[in-house]
């Protein structure tokens, strides 16, 4: 038993002259940079850690977050929030916060 064309074979061999493909449609030239939200723009709540460590207090769907983290320069002057760092609740937090001497005393254990 012979196969049986799919409608869009059926239609794109009766409808068109010749066997050749319809061309597809070009891509566009280049990606549109994405926007900053208001946000990424304000530098007023970073701490720096170190040359490319901060420490971010910001808002991020309407609940308040600490975020440690490594930025990147991919042009001069321009700093990104990379991939590795984390970003803690407002509890969370707090929690490490009332932890410091506790921490601060290992260290110096360990050191």
């Amino acid at each position: 038993m012979p196969k049986q064309k799919s409608s869009k074979q059926t239609l794109a061999s009766s409808g068109s002259e010749s066997d050749e493909p319809t061309p597809k449609k070009a891509k566009t030239a280049a990606k549109k940079p994405a926007k900053k939200s208001a946000d990424e723009n304000d530098t007023s709540n970073m701490f720096s850690l170190s040359r490319q460590r901060f420490v971010n207090v910001r808002e991020f769907r309407g609940k308040v977050l600490i975020d440690i983290r490594e930025y990147y320069e991919p042009e001069v002057g321009d700093l990104r929030p990379g991939k590795k760092g984390i970003s803690l609740t407002v509890d969370q937090w707090r929690k490490l916060v009332n932890q410091i001497d506790d921490i601060d005393a290992r260290i110096e254990e360990m050191a």
